[in-house]
């Protein structure tokens, strides 16, 4: 098998524990990192060396060949799978492959759930893996930091998601309220970053700690910075990724960076060119999709891909948080209340309205 194959090969890897995250996650996303914490973060210059006629090669390239269509133990397929992470990911099957197939079963419900949620708020439905290694689904999990709950909020970050958190009640308990707020703060992240592999590090150690390895190793790579983040962050990513392989029997979006996302053509809900470029406004009132998708100038099938489900849970919800093109949502901005006017007339006349609505309008 693949571990008897060149596994020396492999960067080393800090060794697994397999604890809920406990670390701060209280450094509220709308702050922007501070002048003291965060510099240039491009890539540093470097000058061009001559090269050694007789160079040894990199062996970490030919060992990243031998990983192209491969696959894991359990059939799992590894060909999208970073080569940093195999051997942890490998690991990390035989000691909770058996129990995370389990909870494959028995946690469906909540995994029906999460989907609707994250779905609804324009997140891939797989960040639902992330309550897995958070608290294995368990709504009364409290770290040794004081995190609690399924997403394992702590106090100040779960008050600003919108969470109630009094002696008497402690929503972060709370599977579908907690879920809408784990959204929030996903996507905050996400508007940060960009990348969700650092996401899902900055959800376990907080913003500051991946702002701090962005500004040491002038990277916003996450395999390139990993050694600069606390090893429980670092570790955290890993489990993620093992996870996913676990639950999906593969890779997807929210396993591989910013730059290897855009080189993969995923079928999956979400298409990971239209996250990068978006920008997220909560609405609120009984927008219609199509009508949306005409005045920003967007195709029907991009808007769906986006914003799943958004028909029918603006009608059942009365709210959506609405994620389009930055420039896109500039347009739907600027025209917001006529976009709403002609969805309402729209919604009170959808017999006249289905090829009128339809037509362009001046709007100047």
């Amino acid at each position: 098998m693949l571990k008897q194959i060149g596994i020396s090969c492999l960067l080393s890897l800090a060794s697994m524990s397999f604890v809920y995250a406990g670390t701060d996650k209280g450094l509220p996303i709308q702050v922007k990192p501070s002048s003291n914490d965060t510099t240039d973060i491009t890539k540093k210059d470097t000058l061009a060396t001559p090269v050694a006629l007789h160079a040894p090669a990199d062996p970490k390239d030919g060992f990243r060949d031998l990983f192209e269509s491969a696959t894991l133990v359990n059939g799992i397929n590894a060909e999208q799978l970073n080569p940093q992470a195999i051997s942890f990911v490998e690991d990390y099957i035989d000691r909770y492959g058996k129990s995370m197939e389990a909870l494959r079963t028995s946690g469906k419900p909540y995994f029906d759930m999460m989907d609707e949620i994250l779905e609804s708020h324009g997140l891939p439905k797989e960040l639902k893996y992330l309550a897995v290694i958070e608290s294995n689904l368990k709504s009364n999990a409290r770290s040794w930091a004081g995190a609690v709950g399924p997403w394992q909020f702590m106090p100040a970050t779960g008050r600003n998601m919108g969470l109630r958190i009094t002696k008497k009640v402690d929503e972060r308990r709370n599977f579908v309220k907690s879920t809408h707020a784990a959204s929030k703060y996903l996507n905050g992240l996400f508007e940060l970053y960009g990348d969700w592999l650092l996401v899902i590090a900055a959800y376990n150690g907080g913003p500051g700690k991946v702002n701090a390895a962005i500004k040491k190793s002038g990277s916003q790579d996450f395999w390139e910075l990993q050694e600069y983040l606390p090893a429980e962050s670092r570790n955290h990513v890993k489990k993620f990724i093992a996870t996913h392989y676990i639950m999906e029997g593969e890779g997807g979006i929210t396993t591989l960076t910013k730059e290897e996302a855009s080189q993969v053509n995923f079928n999956t809900p979400v298409n990971a060119a239209l996250f990068a470029d978006a920008k997220a406004q909560m609405i609120t009132g009984r927008y219609n999709s199509a009508v949306i998708a005409k005045h920003v100038a967007m195709d029907a099938q991009a808007f769906n891909k986006i914003n799943p489900n958004f028909d029918k849970l603006i009608a059942t919800n009365g709210r959506y948080e609405l994620r389009l093109p930055n420039e896109k949502m500039e347009i739907f901005l600027s025209k917001k209340f006529t976009i709403l006017s002609e969805c309402m007339e729209l919604l009170l006349n959808p017999d006249a309205g289905s090829q009128a609505s339809m037509l362009p309008r001046n709007t100047n």
